[in-house]
């Protein structure tokens, strides 16, 4: 039995054709269906729907044999127990620092607010740069808006929601796309199942690449 642990949403619609081209189709539409765990054309794989960012972590510890998610979430997980074969190339995005186009004169930290605080840390210790790090989960816009940071750390598709807002991108951190992750222990014990799951959907990725856009 192989589980792929995948979160509903853009990951998931974008996730499904690739999947569909790799032999695996689900029974179930996730959209209208309550199961959490969704059964597909091929008796020994299942799908496994939870949060985004819960998915390295079922990965790491055996409850998902695989799993699809955003490079975002697995720079802040870390990646501990998890092999990355595979760069999906879809849900790109980009992680930004983002604020007002016309920042005021700080006399103090920079106040960063964002949910990922390990990958702005980083980021700033490249930089030499001591800040504030506010941790929020919902959104960021609002936090230079209302004083509460002075800039933001967060993911940027069209930049509408920055602009609507009144906040510009201001510096580039990552590309963003969903990759592939494998438990370790079930490449190892389930090898053969698990390398050609894997080398299914690295063909769906090549083809759906050469496709006209």
């Amino acid at each position: 039995m192989l589980r792929i642990a995948v979160s509903k949403g853009r990951i998931f619609r974008e996730c499904i054709p690739l999947l569909a081209r790799a032999g695996v189709v689900p029974r179930d539409d996730p959209d209208t269906s309550r199961k959490l765990i969704l059964d597909t054309n091929q008796a020994d794989v299942k799908l496994v729907i939870i949060r985004a960012a819960d998915v390295p972590t079922y990965v790491q510890y055996g409850a998902a044999e695989l799993g699809v998610t955003g490079k975002d979430v697995l720079m802040e997980h870390g990646g501990e127990g998890l092999y990355e074969p595979l760069d999906l190339g879809i849900a790109r995005c980009r992680l930004m620092v983002a604020g007002p186009r016309r920042a005021a004169r700080l006399h103090r930290r920079l106040r960063i607010a964002t949910k990922y605080v390990q990958s702005t840390r980083r980021y700033y210790a490249a930089l030499g740069q001591q800040v504030e790090i506010v941790k929020l989960y919902g959104s960021m816009e609002l936090a230079p808006l209302v004083g509460l940071a002075d800039r933001i750390v967060d993911l940027v598709d069209t930049g509408n929601t920055l602009r609507a807002n009144g906040l510009v991108p201001l510096e580039h951190i990552a590309d963003i796309s969903s990759r592939l992750v494998v438990n370790k222990a079930a490449m190892k014990m389930k090898h053969a199942a698990v390398s050609a799951l894997v080398d299914a959907l690295g063909r769906a990725v090549e083809e759906q690449a050469q496709e006209p856009a």
